[in-house]
């Protein structure tokens, strides 16, 4: 006969086998693992890697001792780990003090303290560590995907909690959980009052000092070959759009950014200016486009609007102004998400009048590099009639000469421009951007690069704008006499199709890649996103970006102009003690009116008691008859015959069929039996 091998106890007991059950302090404890693992996942992505392997290997510790009943570590072992983990969270971010720093900490002390707990104030340190925890992720993000998750993680450490603080026979967990989450929503719309009235201040509730550790994605103040086709490559969101009037056609959303003048050879980066910044004059030739823009946080103090604003917005309550170049910047850098409101040109002349002095700062080149492009645009110059047949001449060769647009273009050496033009034929919007800006400048055409965003995709749920990394995007500006910077884009010689539609529309999709996800796709997928994503703007526009204005707005609504912190106080205060109360009621209302046969039973359990028969709680009505009737029993032979009454007819009536008179009748029999045996 095969002998069939025995499973663990541990995996049996997870599967429902018949080896002896789990005891309550182990499933306890499982629990309280797996509720501090839930609380510890979304940290994983912001911690360094030796930290996230340090506490699995902590938690698969401790649940390793929980599930072999074994002992915990003494404190002469768990000390010096302790000190060392420590030491290496310094040696890695520099300081104790931080969010990311701060962050690690915690986590390492959550950890080692589960190794820890010996009584029930350890538990107890652990379940506020957790909840902290949960706080401390909504510095890092504070999407609807991690409201969700904290959301989830605290009903996961109030299940924890309840199952520790039975002390009698504990539920079944789902009723454990149902309970942990009819708490927090019990909770919830006193947090709706105390979020929609308690005082907001300027800025975010999550804001911390900026760490050294934080990075954003999106531009750099510079660009070399490659740098935006990486980006590119990003589906995270730069920015929203929701447009007052009409939006331009998709070829004319032009999102203005950086502008970069000084070039070594490879890399541009904005220019070094000496002396007074220029007078700035824009021309309009149109009306001007309505839009509403709300952007990510960048650490920067970048701005992004359709093409040219005709003034600088208020962010926020602060002012914004422009660069010498008409970029677009904050008073502060963007560290959290914020809205403006802005009013753009796309039909103007910038800067018609722009003196020598300031153009020649537009003319520079590097000595040394990249001849054949300069001797090319040279033989231009000479042959040119004026600086349109030069533009136009430059276009004509990206557009004929067999370039090729591509996320992924050859390295390019030292004489960068010649390699591209002359030998790879190979780019990406920044190759195609800095050479025309070289062969402008060789040619004595004032040319700068301009970087920022090109395009954008409509949610057809919301009708917002999403413009993301991936629509990153580098053109450039030459000076025209009379008509001042005009926005000259090379790659749409060579890619009209990425300017006309989006860069999906020229790079070819990847089969699982987020390129193949894109709105404009009819697919499953792509109706699921951007769903998500107008679920995710009404969160960021409606919750997130609820700021004092918003609150002011919403309480002289209520009919209360000019609100002060004593009148939201007092708005709080009775709002929530209107919800308590509305709370309350049902519970009052619902709850479960004990059976009158059960409440006399009890009265005469109790009445027995004191003459020292108390009732045993296995004991029947028959059987504590029975005992009642022994032989020197305390009570009278009158009292006794009225218990035996009572007795009987109670068995009667919770236990025998239907009984011959009304439940009322019988409830006034057993209230006279219980009167007779006193």
């Amino acid at each position: 006969m095969t002998k069939i091998p025995r499973l663990p106890s541990a995996i049996q007991m997870l599967a429902g086998g018949a080896s002896r059950p789990m005891s309550r302090d182990k499933s306890d404890t499982l629990l309280l693992l797996a509720s501090c693992a839930f609380v510890l996942a979304p940290h994983a992505q912001h911690l360094p890697l030796w930290i996230a392997a340090v506490c699995s290997a902590l938690l698969s510790w401790r649940g390793w001792i929980t599930l072999r009943g074994k002992r915990m570590p003494p404190r002469w072992l768990l000390l010096p780990l302790a000190v060392m983990a420590m030491a290496g969270a310094y040696s890695t971010y520099k300081t104790f003090l931080g969010r990311d720093a701060g962050v690690a900490m915690l986590v390492l002390l959550l950890t080692f303290k589960l190794l820890e707990m010996r009584a029930k104030r350890d538990l107890f340190v652990v379940l506020f560590l957790s909840f902290f925890l949960i706080l401390a992720n909504f510095f890092y993000s504070q999407s609807i995907a991690s409201a969700l998750t904290a959301i989830v993680a605290v009903i996961a450490l109030l299940t924890t909690q309840l199952s520790f603080q039975y002390t009698g026979v504990v539920p079944p967990l789902r009723r454990r959980i149902g309970l942990g989450a009819f708490i927090v929503a019990l909770a919830a719309p006193l947090t709706l009052v105390l979020f929609v009235l308690f005082p907001r201040i300027q800025g975010p509730l999550w804001g911390m000092p900026g760490d050294a550790h934080a990075g954003h994605t999106g531009l750099s103040d510079s660009m070399s070959p490659g740098a935006i086709s990486k980006l590119a490559q990003s589906d995270e969101i730069a920015f929203r759009v929701k447009f007052i009037d009409p939006a331009p056609a998709q070829a004319k959303l032009y999102w203005r950014g950086i502008v970069l003048g000084d070039f070594d050879g490879r890399t541009w980066t904005q220019l070094r200016r000496n002396g007074a910044s220029p007078q700035l004059m824009i021309r309009q030739r149109g009306a001007a486009i309505r839009h509403q823009v709300t952007l990510e946080p960048s650490g920067r103090p970048w701005l992004f609007a359709l093409e040219m604003p005709s003034a600088a917005p208020t962010v926020e309550g602060n002012p914004s102004g422009f660069s010498a170049d008409l970029q677009l910047l904050a008073s502060v850098p963007i560290d959290r998400r914020v809205r403006y409101d802005v009013s753009s040109m796309i039909d103007f002349d910038l800067q018609p009048d722009e003196t020598e002095s300031e153009l020649r700062n537009w003319l520079t080149l590097p000595a040394g590099y990249n001849p054949r492009a300069l001797a090319l645009a040279s033989r231009w110059r000479r042959q040119a009639k004026n600086e349109r047949q030069i533009v136009n001449a430059a276009l004509g060769m990206f557009r004929d000469g067999q370039f090729i647009y591509t996320l992924e273009p050859p390295p390019l050496g030292r004489d960068a421009v010649d390699e591209f033009l002359f030998t790879t034929r190979a780019g990406f919007c920044e190759h195609y951007a800095g050479a025309f800006v070289v062969l402008m400048r060789a040619a004595g055409i004032p040319a700068r690069v301009v970087t920022g965003y090109q395009g954008g995709e409509t949610n057809p749920v919301d009708g917002y704008m999403t413009v993301r990394q991936s629509d990153a995007h580098a053109w450039a500006e030459v000076w025209i006499a009379r008509r001042g910077w005009v926005r000259v884009d090379p790659t749409a010689a060579v890619a009209p199709t990425r300017i006309e539609q989006n860069l999906r529309s020229v790079i070819p999709r990847r089969p699982f890649g987020l390129l193949a996800l894109d709105i404009g796709n009819n697919s499953l997928l792509a109706t699921l996103r951007a769903n998500w994503d107008a679920v995710s703007n009404a969160w960021n526009q409606r919750v997130l970006n609820y700021n004092p204005e918003k609150q002011r707005n919403l309480i002289r609504s209520l009919g209360f102009d000019d609100a002060d912190w004593r009148t939201l106080t007092g708005l709080m205060f009775a709002l929530g003690s209107s919800v308590m109360a509305l709370i309350a009621i049902p519970l009052v209302m619902n709850r479960r009116k004990r059976d009158p046969l059960l409440t006399l039973y009890a009265a005469l359990s109790a009445q027995m008691a004191r003459h020292g028969m108390a009732r045993a709680p296995h004991e029947g009505p028959r059987d504590y008859a029975a005992r009642l009737a022994a032989p020197r029993s305390p009570l009278a032979p009158d009292k006794l015959a009225a218990v035996t009454r009572f007795l009987e007819l109670y068995e009667i009536a919770r236990y025998g069929s239907t009984p011959t008179v009304s439940p009322a009748t019988i409830i006034a029999q057993l209230k006279a039996h219980l009167a007779e045996s006193r």
